[in-house]
This record gives C-alpha cells, sequence and structure tokens, in this order.
C-alpha cells in the first residue's frame, strides 16, 4: 500500500478518483463517512470516481456540489497534481484540486454518504482518524 508521485512499474489502475481541498482561512473541510461506505467512520476531503463520460474537471464540480451543495465554476477550481494509490487488492489514479473561497461558504451535506463536515487547520487535521492515504496528501499539498 502507498502512494506514488510516479507511476510506478506495475500499476494496473481499477477506477480515478478526484479530490479538492476546499479552503477559506487557512482551513478546509473533511467529511465524515457513513457506517456503510468504504472506510466507514473516516475523514476525507470531497472526493469520488470518475464517471466514464466525464473528464476530471467536471468531476470534481459534481463531487463539491453533491457532497457539500456548494456551485463552483471551472475558474474557482485549480488542479494540483496527479498520483498514484496502492491498495493491496487495486490501484487507482487520484487527482487532487483545491478551491480557495474568499467567504466560508454554506455547507450542506448529503447524509446518504457523509454523518457531519468540520473545518481544520492541516496541522490539526493530522491528529484526525483520516481515510489512510489522505494524511500524505496534506503532507505534501501543505507542504508539511
Amino acid at each position: 500500500m502507498g502512494i506514488y508521485l510516479e507511476k510506478p512499474e506495475i500499476f494496473n489502475p481499477k477506477f480515478e478518483i478526484v479530490s479538492s481541498f476546499c479552503e477559506f482561512n487557512n482551513e478546509f473541510i473533511l467529511l465524515l463517512r457513513q457506517d456503510h461506505k468504504p472506510e466507514p467512520n473516516t475523514l476525507w476531503v470531497p472526493a469520488w470516481k470518475i464517471d466514464e463520460w466525464e473528464d476530471s474537471l467536471q468531476a470534481i464540480k459534481r463531487e463539491i456540489k453533491e457532497e457539500t451543495w456548494i456551485i463552483l465554476e471551472d475558474k474557482d477550481i485549480n488542479f494540483y497534481k496527479k498520483i498514484f494509490v496502492k491498495y493491496p487488492t487495486y490501484d487507482f489514479i487520484y487527482y487532487m484540486f483545491y478551491v480557495n473561497f474568499l467567504e466560508r461558504p454554506e455547507v450542506i451535506i448529503n447524509q446518504k454518504e457523509h454523518k457531519e463536515f468540520i473545518w481544520t487547520n492541516p496541522i490539526d487535521s493530522l491528529q484526525l482518524n483520516l481515510i489512510w492515504w489522505l494524511n500524505e496528501c496534506i503532507r505534501l499539498f501543505y507542504k508539511i
């Protein structure tokens, strides 16, 4: 298991995922996953699989809207990095985006997918119960 900045020699992605650090005033949104989701009761940023008819930008706009009810334009979203994630039984490509809000947006979570949300700063987030690879992504993105 691990995350890689370069594609590993043996890497067979089963799917692609988009994610976004949705930031305001040096804090970002974390969502608490429902009991029935993979890796339940862990926190992660708005994220999910890219549908076959979408590109990564369309997918992250859709996911942010579905998970937080925040509606964004293409110009609001910034691409950060593409990484490669290996689980014991499958691999996937993970696209990292970020959004910097000028005002703290109202967040309305999708209760089917998440129990609650929090705003947290990068340092404090590393002490939380995150989905296993997110702490490495936070360290990478925030350079900590």
